[in-house]
């Protein structure tokens, strides 16, 4: 199966995939403004004509590219490209500052590649045996682990709780409209006909993290004036053996808080990248000198972002679980091809699993080769003006929302939703709770009726079994640690800044 999965990538089809989805991924993660998740959102109706293994493929070329993309724009515009890259600006700036561009960008990319490679390494061995685990889960399971999911995504996204059970249940109450489940009862469709079916996954994906972005960039009515690029030059691109032995422990200890930080879901690279870049200086032997520009830096935040990638992906195919936004993105592209990710993913999609493997090892070899190899091209981009590159976006998103099911009615979902998305994050409210209660809303419910019916009507399997039992009293623990932490959290004292008078 292994050898079969590996053969099913092999071709130049998915080659020319993997590679055009991790250069694309490049440019929209080192454009600032665009996000990873933005892209893979976007490029999520392409996916749908073409067979599993391609359209998986390209998302996690895109996912690889776009996180190691914010790297360029880090050091070279002291703008971090994607959220993965803050840490980076700590250290790339200055070191392009001074004129040594080249070997930051050198670091930096090395590092992605080994962090990246380093969490594939973890997601190749871990996935399987914890997919063997979870092959005992029956309805009472699933419903426990896709509500401890939802409740743990829901109360780490944003910092409030309140917030994120808001906007999950939001995203419950869109996933109840059209037939139920099981009864084919129509619900919250108001005898209209286009409802009957429910809300369509893709227009909804394209509206919160793609419309919501263009309407939030385009929102500032002032004349951005293009980023000014750093000077620098690709002629100093070494780095020497002795000096990358000499990162070892940190490239080691960041590439493991980035895999693990990306397995918890809810967290990421966005946090990874800092606790990395914290725990390099709290061991470094001249913490004075970080922010200074040194490569110890840039090694613990694109090693840990990197290392995310991988990570995240382990909860996602083993149980279902997204680790981060875009892998959130990743799940809707599981079940567009109508796969579900989770234990029997690795029993009945074997092919595709080991496919998907090495797929994200092709994608991590393309892009440091990429990287490398295509700089300046990438470099150039960050110039593109936003009024040329924002209507642009919005055409790919009608085009993607109509061409799913040739219905307007698709496309005025798609707005709907770019509205509601720019909405919530207006009002502080995060989008990824609303996502997860969408998609694991009807898991949730088909699975309770599952086991109501299996019991009888009797709720207390739900508790009695072991797992189940185990899973929801960590879901109890979690909204009861994150009110408790919410509650004691100060609340900051508001000043009023007086006028200054007098001369």
């Amino acid at each position: 199966m292994l050898i079969d999965g590996i053969l099913s990538v092999l071709n130049l089809q998915t080659l020319l995939l993997i590679t055009g989805g991790t250069l694309l991924g490049i440019i929209i993660g080192a454009i600032p403004g665009l996000t990873v998740t933005m892209g893979v959102a976007l490029f999520l109706p392409v996916t749908f004509v073409m067979s599993p293994v391609d359209g998986l493929s390209l998302l996690m070329g895109l996912y690889i590219g776009g996180t190691s993309g914010g790297l360029i724009s880090a050091v070279l515009l002291k703008i971090p490209g994607t959220p993965s890259s803050i840490a980076t600006t700590f250290d790339g700036h200055p070191m392009a500052a001074r004129g040594e561009a080249g070997k930051a960008l050198s670091v930096s990319i090395l590092a992605s590649f080994l962090g990246g490679m380093f969490s594939l390494g973890v997601l190749f061995f871990i996935a399987p045996r914890l997919a063997e685990v979870a092959l005992q889960f029956g309805p009472y399971e699933y419903f426990a682990i896709a509500l401890f999911s939802l409740t743990l995504v829901a109360g780490l996204s944003g910092g409030s709780l309140a917030r994120g059970l808001g906007a999950a249940a939001i995203g419950l109450v869109i996933a109840f409209v059209g037939m139920a489940p099981i009864t084919a009862f129509p619900r919250f469709t108001f005898d209209w006909a286009e409802l009957d079916g429910g809300i369509a996954l893709l227009p909804a994906l394209i509206g919160l993290f793609a419309v919501s972005q263009v309407l939030e960039e385009a929102e500032s009515r002032e004349c951005a004036s293009t980023p000014k690029v750093a000077k620098y030059s690709l002629k100093d691109m070494g780095f020497s053996l002795s000096a990358g032995l000499g990162h070892f422990g940190n490239w080691l200890r960041s590439s493991v808080i980035g895999t693990v930080i990306g397995i918890l879901p809810g967290l990421g690279g966005s946090v990874s990248n800092i606790l990395a870049y914290g725990a390099a200086k709290k061991y470094s032997k001249y913490p004075e000198k970080f922010g200074t520009g040194v490569t110890d830096g840039l090694v613990a935040s694109e090693s840990s972002n990197n290392a995310s990638t991988g990570g995240a992906l382990v909860p996602l195919m083993t149980l279902g679980i997204p680790g981060d936004n875009t892998a959130a993105i990743l799940l809707a592209g599981f079940m567009i091809h109508g796969i579900t990710p989770g234990p029997m993913l690795f029993e009945t999609q074997g092919l595709l699993v080991y496919g998907i493997f090495t797929a994200l090892v092709i994608a991590n070899i393309v892009m440091v080769l990429g990287l490398f190899t295509f700089m300046r091209g990438f470099v150039r981009i960050l110039s593109v003006p936003k009024h040329i590159l924002l209507p642009l976006i919005m055409m790919i998103c009608v085009i993607g929302a109509y061409g799913i099911n040739n219905r307007l009615f698709d496309v005025g979902c798609m707005l709907a939703f770019g509205v509601l998305g720019w909405l919530m994050k207006k009002a502080s409210i995060p989008t990824t709770p609303l996502l997860l209660g969408f998609i694991l809303g009807p898991i949730i419910e088909v699975n309770l009726r599952r086991g109501l019916m299996s019991s009888r009507g009797d709720f207390m399997p739900f508790i009695t079994e072991p797992i189940s039992g185990v899973i929801l009293v960590a879901t109890v623990i979690v909204v009861l640690v994150t009110t408790y932490r919410a509650l004691r959290k100060p609340t900051p004292l508001k000043t009023l800044q007086q006028p200054v008078t007098g001369s």
